[in-house]
């Protein structure tokens, strides 16, 4: 709220708070009028009238209820502008709120928006149901924006608690291929397109067999043979969540659209900008178009 509007809104209750306190002794002073005032000699006024009257020039006196009636009618007068002007400032904080909070985005809102990561599907399992904002007019559930940030900037402070030879990364998904291999030959990071080699995990029989410490699965559904045998070596695991997937195994998640090639090159993107960030990894991170696909 600014100066000029603050002060408007002080001046407003002042004169508000002002008028209620004239009419309660006004009141006051009436109902001791009433208590004290003799009445007039017979014969001297007309029946039903007085000196107060406004027949004889005087104001019409009020009953004690009346003037009770009164003093609640404006009491609730300001009642009311004051809840009004709480709206208001409560309405113009929201909004300050708002604009902090797309200012400390890791990206612009707008660069979410062009890449559609808010688009769910039109189921929305009861996991994912906290995150949906609403729906649209074709049924496609929307995810709260300012929630799928936050998600990302916890799933990247959780990726970076662990070393990238400890952690494998399952992507089966085709529009997420590109940036999953460039993600991988930036941070280090092992990762599985196409297809999870079932039991790498958890048989130690297998020529390939090694130990991890942490999963990310693209989709639950797609990447189901990684997400179970973590969850059987007891692994941690960072999953990436639409609105029809369950969490079910997850230690921590990202909200978003895993369906997208631009949505999941966004995720890509801010995931290895945070992770190399956090583990000192100087290497050059392309621009968000190139994850996105937009620059040929």
């Amino acid at each position: 709220m600014t100066d000029k509007q603050e002060k408007f809104s002080e001046e407003n209750l002042e004169v508000v708070s002002q008028a209620s306190a004239d009419l309660e002794k006004s009141a006051k002073a009436e109902k001791e009028s009433l208590d004290t005032e003799k009445p007039a000699p017979l014969g001297v006024y007309p029946k039903g009238h007085g000196p107060k009257t406004a027949e004889f020039g005087g104001k019409e006196k009020l009953s004690p209820k009346e003037i009770e009636d009164k003093k609640k009618e404006l009491l609730e007068k300001v009642k009311k502008l004051k809840e009004k002007i709480d709206v208001t400032k409560t309405e113009e904080l929201k909004e300050q709120v708002k604009i902090k909070k797309r200012a400390d985005m890791l990206i612009p809102l707008e660069e979410y928006v062009r890449a559609g990561i808010y688009l769910g599907t039109r189921v929305v399992t009861p996991d994912m149901k906290p995150f949906v904002y609403r729906r649209r007019a074709d049924g496609l559930a929307i995810f709260n924006t300012d929630i799928i940030d936050e998600k990302l900037k916890e799933g990247i402070e959780y990726l970076s608690k662990f070393n990238p030879e400890d952690i494998i990364l399952a992507c089966k998904r085709q529009a997420g291929w590109n940036a999953a291999k460039m993600f991988s030959h930036l941070t280090g990071i092992r990762v599985f397109t196409k297809k999870y080699p079932a039991g790498i995990l958890t048989n130690i029989t297998l020529p390939d067999f090694f130990e991890n410490k942490l999963t990310i699965v693209i989709d639950s559904w797609l990447d189901k043979n990684a997400l179970k045998d973590t969850m059987v070596v007891k692994k941690n695991v960072l999953m990436i969540c639409d609105t029809n997937n369950f969490s079910k195994g997850a230690n921590q998640i990202i909200i978003g659209n895993n369906k997208s090639a631009k949505s999941l090159g966004v995720i890509f993107y801010l995931l290895a900008r945070g992770y190399c960030k956090a583990k000192k990894i100087d290497v050059e991170i392309p621009d968000l178009e190139w994850w996105t696909g937009e620059k040929e």
